[in-house]
């Protein structure tokens, strides 16, 4: 074409080109000014075609917006391209250039505003959205507004032809565009953002981050708009999806590469980008490809973000239909699907991942309370939180899915994770029903049970069944003592990782006396050791007086056949639970008792005496009548409830005279009724007082 021919020798002649070669500056000058003629003899083109009221068919003016199109590409191209072409010379053309870009661009407003007027056939269409496109890569960074008014008529015009262009469009170079022009806007903000906390608000800077970050939210809602529309074409995308996702959260709190900024420039920044970033999600959510990418084994490079994904996933699935939960919480079930993890299991080991976010640790806002004031929490608080939310709405048929993960974490190597799952799991037992909680503990304590040497799992397992043996009723703790007795050998490593103090009262007895029976007659080393822990923690426990004469005198008999054990580790492992047990009973006679013989009084005292902290028990053991002492009785279970109750009335006559005073926020005038009823409590105070001294 005659302008192509002038753009080529302008190129050829350009080098040449400087201020003591007037002659060249002419020519090349002239076909500047050429081509802007040119330019603007194709806009009266236009505005002409444009002028009648109804316009003509495509077909009929077909070579026009093809000739345009290569026109404006190639004169965008040019300018794009000064500063490299004209190098030190550029201002010997710089108004021409100038003059050229703005032909230019009226050309293409008014191409743009004929075609919105016109019907196109498909063929037509897709190659002129195509070429649209191709000018959107080279205008990018050339005119903000030129560049957003190109992508808003390239996706209008999709849009609106949608059912005849949507097999011939080319997705993938639409969707890359899109995401490429998103990224790049969004890390020109964050890097403006860092140059005005520097510099402060009243920078030239600010304007431009604010026209930026426009640009990045214009980016990001075409991108969710062209998802929506558009999502089952765009299914080999799904793994930049996915990377667009983890580079935008990796900018922002509580990621460690995040930037330090003001409110107001991190709420802008949150409007531009992280906001939108929710909607982004819940149009891939359907997406079996993108369900693939983010529930893959392998992890990607930003831990932390891909954790916080997994996060926001579990929070938008609830409003979702039973396919789209199907895909996400079971994973792949059948060997020809691309492997993908449930994801609960999903979730875990990305946490697992997060090492150094947990050791810093960061921190995020926790979940607003009413009444109280929003608090900054930990990752392993902010996980917990949103797992628990999401098992309490979770549907019936995927919660054995739920258990097979939470098993699976409890028995994975890292025990920040394992503690994750417990916690969890107790929220399950505390809110599920009883008889639910009772099938888990059984579960968990077969497992224990299966566990034959001393490792990470027994440890994980051990805690998450003491945590979960408060939760039982006390039915329910007796049926497991029946399921798994305490007197048989096999059932030690369950109970030695059970508190007394979470047993009620029918079960410690049974547990406490079976355990010790069975220590009397056991001869296996290992058995032993286990048996010592649990001695050991007998200290806690105080036995009431109508089973002391049952069970004191054979505690004092076991530690005293333990105590004087030929094996070195036997008698080293029951020096230390005696010494512990000592430490906190009140049941001082158990500790005189045991030492009858004056060979395992005199080791004990040679053990006491090592530790300066321990040295008080001394006299008790070499002159028993003599009191230790020690910490206050343990209270009993009758004490416990006079304390309840003691500082339940305490707590409410303290509010009320908070009232009285006028100091409450809600203070107002006393009621007349208050008088009557004060002298009322002071009758009943008086009645419990004769009560307790006349019996």
């Amino acid at each position: 074409s005659v302008f192509h021919s002038m753009m080529e020798e302008l190129l050829d002649q350009v080098a040449g080109l400087s201020s003591q070669n007037t002659e060249l500056c002419s020519l090349l000058r002239n076909i500047l000014q050429a081509m802007m003629q040119l330019i603007d003899t194709m806009s009266s083109c236009v505005r002409h075609v444009g002028a009648y009221e109804d316009p003509p068919d495509l077909d009929a003016i077909r070579s026009l917006p093809t000739c345009i199109l290569k026109v404006l590409r190639e004169t965008f191209q040019h300018c794009k391209d000064s500063e490299v072409v004209y190098c030190g010379r550029l201002s010997l053309v710089a108004d021409l250039l100038q003059g050229l870009f703005k032909e230019a661009y009226t050309l293409q407003k008014g191409l743009l505003e004929l075609l919105d007027k016109m019907t196109l056939n498909s063929s037509t269409h897709s190659h002129l959205i195509h070429s649209l496109l191709d000018i959107c890569l080279i205008i990018s960074n050339l005119d903000m507004a030129l560049h957003a008014n190109t992508w808003k008529f390239l996706i209008k015009q999709s849009l609106k032809y949608q059912s005849l262009v949507e097999e011939h469009l080319h997705h993938g170079d639409i969707i890359s565009s899109l995401c490429d022009n998103l990224l790049a806007s969004f890390h020109n903000c964050v890097e403006l953002a860092e140059q005005i906390k520097r510099a402060g608000l009243q920078t030239p800077e600010y304007k431009l981050f604010q026209r930026t970050a426009k640009m990045c939210r214009f980016f990001a809602n075409t991108l969710v708009h062209y998802i929506k529309e558009f999502k089952f074409f765009l299914t080999k995308c799904c793994s930049r999806f996915h990377q667009l996702y983890l580079q935008v959260i990796s900018k922002f709190p509580p990621s460690m590469c995040a930037p330090t900024l003001s409110s107001a420039l991190s709420e802008e920044l949150n409007a531009a980008a992280l906001v939108p970033m929710d909607a982004f999600l819940l149009q891939l959510l359907p997406l079996r490809a993108f369900a693939e990418v983010v529930l893959q084994s392998d992890l990607p490079e930003h831990e932390l973000p891909h954790c916080l994904l997994l996060v926001n996933v579990l929070g938008q699935l609830t409003s979702q239909p039973e396919e789209v939960l199907q895909l996400w919480y079971t994973g792949s079930q059948f060997s020809e699907e691309t492997p993908r993890l449930p994801l609960y299991q999903a979730l875990f080991t990305s946490f697992r991942q997060c090492h150094t976010e947990r050791q810093v640790p960061v921190l995020l806002p926790g979940v607003m309370m009413k009444g109280q004031a929003l608090v900054q929490i930990s990752l392993h608080h902010h996980l917990c939180v949103h797992l628990c939310a999401s098992v309490a709405a979770l549907p019936p048929l995927y919660f054995s899915v739920l258990e097979y993960c939470l098993v699976s974490a409890v028995l994975q190597a890292d025990t920040q994770t394992a503690l994750l799952a417990t916690d969890v799991w107790c929220f399950i037992a505390r809110y599920g029903t009883a008889e639910l909680c009772l099938h888990h503990v059984l579960l968990i304590a077969q497992l224990v049970k299966a566990c034959t040497s001393e490792c990470y799992r027994s440890s994980h397992l051990g805690l998450l069944l003491r945590r979960m043996v408060f939760l039982m009723t006390v039915n329910h703790q007796m049926e497991l003592v029946a399921r798994f007795p305490p007197s048989h050998a096999e059932n030690l490593p369950v109970w030695q990782h059970v508190l007394l103090r979470a047993l009620s009262q029918d079960a410690r007895h049974r547990v406490g006396t079976d355990i010790i029976g069975l220590t009397q007659k056991c001869a296996e080393p290992q058995l032993l050791l286990a048996a010592l822990d649990f001695l050991s923690s007998l200290g806690k426990i105080f036995v009431p007086p109508e089973s002391q004469n049952q069970i004191l005198p054979r505690l004092s008999s076991l530690f005293g056949v333990l105590l004087s054990h030929r094996s070195w580790l036997l008698h080293q492992h029951a020096l230390e639970a005696f010494s512990q047990f000592a430490e906190i009973t009140n049941h001082e006679e158990v500790i005189s008792q045991s030492l009858c013989e004056e060979d395992t009084k005199t080791k004990v005292v040679n053990y006491l005496m090592r530790f300066e902290f321990m040295q008080r028990f001394l006299p008790i053991i070499i002159c028993p009548s003599q009191p230790c002492p020690k910490r206050a009785r343990q209270e009993t279970s009758a004490e416990e409830e006079y304390s309840r109750y003691i500082q339940t009335a305490e707590s409410a006559l303290k509010a009320i005279q908070e009232l009285t005073e006028g100091k409450a926020s809600t203070a107002a005038p006393p009621p007349q009724w208050l008088d009557s009823r004060l002298q009322e409590l002071r009758t009943l105070i008086t009645n419990i007082n004769t009560a307790r001294h006349t019996t």
